[in-house]
C-alpha cells in the first residue's frame, strides 16, 4: 500500500462506533488495525484517514471534548458526490451543509467543486468533494 504524504490522526471517544460510521456509512475501508492499541488505518477513493481511541498518550495538547477538531475541516475527494450524496441523505446522517457548488480562486483561475458537509461521531467536521 502507498501511503499519502500526509494522513491525519484523529482521536475518537469510541473506536468501535467511529470505525462503524466510516465503514457502513461513509463506505471506508479498513487497510489495517491494532487492536490492543485500539487503532485503524482507513481508505477510500484515495483519502487515508487514521483512528485512536483517545488515551493519556501525553500527544493531546489540551483536554478534547466534543466536538473534537473544532475550527478545522477534513476534505475527502470522491468519485461519484451525487449517489454518495444520497447514500448519506438516506441514511439520515445530519448534513452540516447540504450539496452544493462552491467557487475558490486558486493558483491558476477558478476551482469550482461539488461539495456537501457532515460530522462524524465525535464532531469532526468531513467535506467531501468531487
Amino acid at each position: 500500500m502507498k501511503f499519502n504524504k500526509t494522513i491525519p490522526e484523529l482521536p475518537v471517544f469510541n473506536l468501535e462506533q467511529s470505525k462503524q460510521f466510516y465503514l457502513d456509512v461513509l463506505k471506508f475501508k479498513v487497510e489495517y488495525e491494532r487492536l490492543e492499541e485500539h487503532f485503524v488505518f482507513l481508505s477510500k477513493d484515495g483519502n487515508q484517514v487514521m483512528l485512536e481511541e483517545i488515551h493519556d498518550s501525553g500527544w493531546n495538547t489540551a483536554e478534547l471534548t466534543y466536538p473534537l477538531g473544532r475550527g478545522i475541516n477534513l476534505s475527502f475527494e470522491i468519485s461519484a458526490i451525487d449517489s454518495f450524496y444520497q447514500e448519506i441523505v438516506s441514511k439520515e446522517v445530519p448534513l452540516f451543509r447540504e450539496i452544493t457548488i462552491s467557487r475558490y480562486e486558486g493558483a491558476d483561475g477558478l476551482i469550482v467543486q461539488k461539495e456537501f458537509l457532515i460530522q462524524d461521531p465525535n464532531g469532526y467536521l468531513l467535506r467531501f468533494t468531487d
